[in-house]
């Protein structure tokens, strides 16, 4: 009951920006077929399902019908233990842009998932909430560079972002096992 109670909490959370800021800058389009497959978050503000993850990651894929199945996999507490996952389905809310998607892990609660920066290569990406409570800095390779992580940074503060708040995600490398 609590995580319905708190999950209703961040639905409605999202329903509303603070009257002193203007609303999130999503990127002006997204090639949803190149957006698909593995991103690695390398910087958060974690929500509570995700307190103690490390080695975190989404893996997008599109289905037929237009919908996104979403796996989030982590590892708690130790990037030596089992590697965990949890399911979601996005639905793309602007098709003019195709960056904001409503995210559904528990029905009938969906978050609202916005792309506020995306690489023109779709190497990195920053998804952000519209509270500003929330974002996910995430990269297709477990490491990003150091430049690629300050520009990431630089845009969410220019959004609007307390980056203090951003903490860095422990990836295992690609050439662990």
């Amino acid at each position: 009951m609590k995580s319905l109670i708190a999950l209703a909490a961040i639905a409605l959370a999202g329903c509303t920006t603070m009257p002193h800021q203007l609303p999130l800058r999503t990127v002006e389009h997204v090639d949803l077929n190149r957006f698909m497959g593995d991103w690695y978050v390398i910087g958060t503000i974690p929500w509570f399902v995700e307190k103690n993850n490390l080695g975190t990651m989404d893996i997008y894929r599109l289905r037929p019908d237009g919908k996104i199945d979403i796996r989030y996999a982590f590892h708690k507490k130790s990037l030596e233990a089992p590697r965990q996952e949890m399911k979601a389905t996005a639905t793309v809310v602007n098709t003019k842009t195709n960056a904001e998607w409503a995210v559904q892990f528990l029905w009938p609660f969906k978050a609202p998932f916005l792309i506020i920066d995306l690489s023109p290569d779709y190497s990195h990406t920053t998804i952000g909430y519209p509270d500003r409570s929330l974002i996910w800095i995430m990269s297709r390779k477990p490491v990003m560079s150091e430049q690629d992580y300050t520009n990431a940074l630089e845009s969410a503060r220019k959004q609007g972002y307390d980056t203090s708040r951003i903490t860095r995600v422990p990836q295992k490398s690609q050439t662990q096992p």
